[in-house]
């Protein structure tokens, strides 16, 4: 019997305090990520697509009009906070009743679909009225 592991099986190795170790090899225990890895990810792509979005003005002009900026940042954060965690739990959801690749091409579709309609409306409103 050879001491080389299967294909698909984890690979033993040593950990510094001598106990035997096992590192992912197959791609479905590497995919979702490190915690990490997916943190930053998510982070850095929810905030430099929050940056001048018409939320981020909303809290500007309200700290600005009520001269409560801390509670202003309170406010505007649960709220972030909350619609983040309303895209989270339908993610969730939806990847345990969808396959990966239906999924994808659903967000793909409605992400086209709300570009139409919102050029479609930024059209309407620059034609004069016939």
């Amino acid at each position: 019997m050879s001491d080389q592991p299967q294909a698909g099986q984890p690979q033993a190795s040593q950990s510094p305090t001598g106990a035997p170790a096992t590192t992912p090899t197959t791609p479905s225990e590497t995919s979702a990520g490190s915690f990490g890895a997916v943190f930053l990810t998510s982070f850095t792509t929810v905030f430099l697509a929050e940056l001048g979005d018409k939320t981020q003005l909303a809290a500007l002009l309200l700290s600005a009009e009520s001269g409560r900026p801390v509670v202003v940042f309170i406010g505007a954060s649960l709220a972030l906070i909350s619609s983040s965690l309303v895209g989270v739990l339908m993610g969730r959801w939806l990847s345990r009743v969808l396959p990966p690749q239906q999924l994808e091409r659903m967000a793909g579709i409605l992400m086209i679909a709300l570009g139409l309609w919102l050029g479609r409306q930024a059209a309407m409103t620059m034609l004069p009225p016939t």
